[in-house]
């Protein structure tokens, strides 16, 4: 099918950069979370003249980011309709897939035996850990055991997620990314339904050596059609840079681009504006949360947003009229809140349009507002 029209969108889903605690953070035990706000406490102040000029500051009260007259683009923030708070549901609720029970988690208690056993059995390699984590302490403490004995390290965190950690160097990337599958189709069981199966290869030889590789690879369930099935199935490209391509399991994306870090996932983006494509650029910039949300670092997330918006000043020129720039996150994870999860937020959401007016419009009741608007523009007359 042709598409109706010639348009290009870009959405960037700035993994993780909630702006305060949602009307319902109580019932997750996150009242009082500010992801940007906290974040700019904690370092003085943050340095954002681009998404200040955009309109950040006039939606949310920020230390160095002030409101200003006449944003460039029309800000608000939006409310996730969506039970629960990780990556997945938030993307999908974007485009037009509400969660209404949320995925297993297994962080208090570790996986049940029946369902490791039947991993060594299915796999062929023993277990070891089999709690909630974080990557890099675990990788520390079980990394040389590991590499003596093949054995895989499972683990988990406070998202519906089972990751497994191996040597890409000695176990292997293909056997690692084997493993992964086997586990995917594991936990596709009602009672052990995750999220997502995160394959985690590091390379290194001894303790205090050892350092994750770019090569992550996400197994996440398979949502039902949305948006983007629309999109593709109107001869629309689909491009998906960072973790979009994952999340959405490969579906209704037309190319995908892995990125290695967040930055770079905007360097890819830069390219793609320089590029004449008919559709929508979807992007995720992941390190906010991987990196410092979870780890708690309000210093290095400061940091990230500030390379953030450096790098948002390469791309906005290259926003031409007739195109279209949106902002937002998928859920918070303030970097100064208790414990390591994500926290349930408000997240902003930034449209430019070069050429039309901006300014403050009222908060949206849904994520999935962000489908309707790529429907509207490129499929619906």
């Amino acid at each position: 099918m042709e598409p109706s029209r010639s348009q290009r969108a870009f959405l960037i889903v700035i993994d993780s950069v909630g702006a305060g605690a949602a009307s319902d953070a109580a019932a997750y035990g996150d009242e009082g979370a500010d992801t940007l706000g906290h974040t700019a406490q904690a370092v003085g102040g943050l340095h954002l003249p681009n998404l200040e000029k955009l309109g950040l500051g006039n939606i949310h009260k920020l230390e160095g980011v002030k409101p200003v007259t006449g944003p460039l683009a029309q800000v608000t923030k939006l409310n996730e309709k969506s039970v629960g708070k990780d990556t997945m549901t938030g993307h999908w609720e974007m485009m037009g897939v509400y969660t209404t029970e949320p995925f297993i988690t297994f962080t208090d208690t570790g996986f049940p035996a029946a369902l490791i056993k039947e991993l060594e059995e299915k796999t062929g390699h023993p277990v070891i850990g089999n709690v909630a984590a974080s990557g890099t302490e675990i990788m520390n403490e079980l990394g040389e055991e590991h590499l003596k004995t093949e054995a895989m390290i499972v683990y988990t965190s406070a998202d519906s997620v089972l990751q497994i950690l191996a040597n890409e160097e000695t176990f292997g990337l293909e056997e690692l990314y084997r493993c992964c599958e086997i586990a995917r189709e594991i936990t596709m069981k009602p009672e052990w339904r995750v999220g997502r199966v995160i394959a985690r290869p590091f390379i290194g030889k001894k303790k205090g050596e050892f350092v994750r590789t770019a090569n992550r690879h996400d197994y996440a369930l398979r949502p039902p059609r949305n948006v983007l099935d629309e999109l593709k199935d109107h001869g629309l490209d689909v491009i998906a840079i960072g973790k979009i391509n994952d999340i959405f399991d490969g579906q209704g994306i037309t190319r995908a681009v892995h990125s290695a870090s967040s930055v770079q996932g905007m360097e890819q983006t830069i390219v793609v504006a320089g590029e004449a494509f008919n559709g929508l650029c979807f992007v995720n910039l992941v390190d906010f949360d991987a990196k410092w949300g979870h780890r708690r670092n309000p210093v290095g997330y400061a940091k990230e947003l500030e390379a953030f918006d450096q790098k948002l000043g390469e791309l906005m020129p290259l926003i031409k009229p007739g195109d279209v720039l949106m902002i937002t996150a998928d859920h918070g994870n303030d970097p100064t809140f208790e414990g390591t999860d994500h926290t349930r937020e408000k997240v902003p959401f930034l449209k430019y349009l070069p050429g039309e007016e901006g300014g403050v419009v009222p908060e949206g009741s849904g994520f999935s507002v962000i489908g309707e608007y790529l429907r509207r523009l490129f499929i619906e007359e």
